[in-house]
């Protein structure tokens, strides 16, 4: 497996190239993302969002229409796209595939363990492939997602962080922002943030 990733738009949200036997998997194309993929793919296959927040998912058309490849999308996340909760303009798209809950998904012989981690979005969810986790906004290296945007809950934060510490194993964690971590890392400080979350 080889990663690629560059921080995308003012958010600078970390759009990630996944290359397993010269397939491309491409993660949360988000603003203006185009250009940079277009230079860093030979064969893409697929789009994956692990969410519908607009810096995830704005250039999901683009790439879409550019490659002719499918777009799969958490279910509870479908009507982000194509009227974001922010209130931000995101240009419309239309998925494929709408992923269910913890559902695992073959993409031309390729694994994928869709995780749900409701609480930032109503289907926020982790792409697991092999011991890697795209944790979107769910995990970010020594924080969480924020619970208190339009269609967040304090309460679904609580439950995916409570699910999230008893997952056995380690994950190399790559998140929607910032720098890569690990799940052994932050399970350290879930008990923290569960309280800060229950407290807010």
């Amino acid at each position: 497996m080889k990663i690629k990733f560059q921080a995308m738009g003012a958010t600078q949200t970390n759009c990630y190239i996944v290359t397993i036997d010269n397939k491309d998997l491409i993660i949360d194309p988000g603003t203006n993302a185009l250009g940079w993929i277009k230079k860093n793919v030979t064969n893409p296959v697929a789009i994956l969002n692990t969410h519908g927040h607009y810096d995830h998912v704005w250039s999901n058309h683009e790439v879409k229409t550019a490659f002719n490849i499918p777009l799969y999308i958490p279910k509870d996340d479908e009507f982000m796209l194509t009227k974001s909760p922010l209130g931000n303009n995101v240009p419309p798209s239309k998925a494929d595939y709408l992923i269910n809950g913890d559902e695992k998904i073959n993409i031309q012989g390729i694994d994928i363990q869709y995780r749900k981690f409701a609480g930032h979005t109503p289907g926020n969810s982790i792409i697991e492939i092999g011991d890697v986790w795209f944790s979107g906004d769910f995990l970010f290296q020594g924080s969480i997602g924020r619970w208190d945007f339009p269609f967040s809950s304090a309460e679904e934060m609580v439950k995916s962080l409570e699910k999230a510490m008893k997952i056995e194993g380690d994950f190399t964690v790559y998140p929607g922002h910032g720098m890569s971590t690990t799940l052994k890392q932050e399970q350290k400080i879930m008990s923290y943030w569960i309280e800060t979350v229950k407290n807010s």
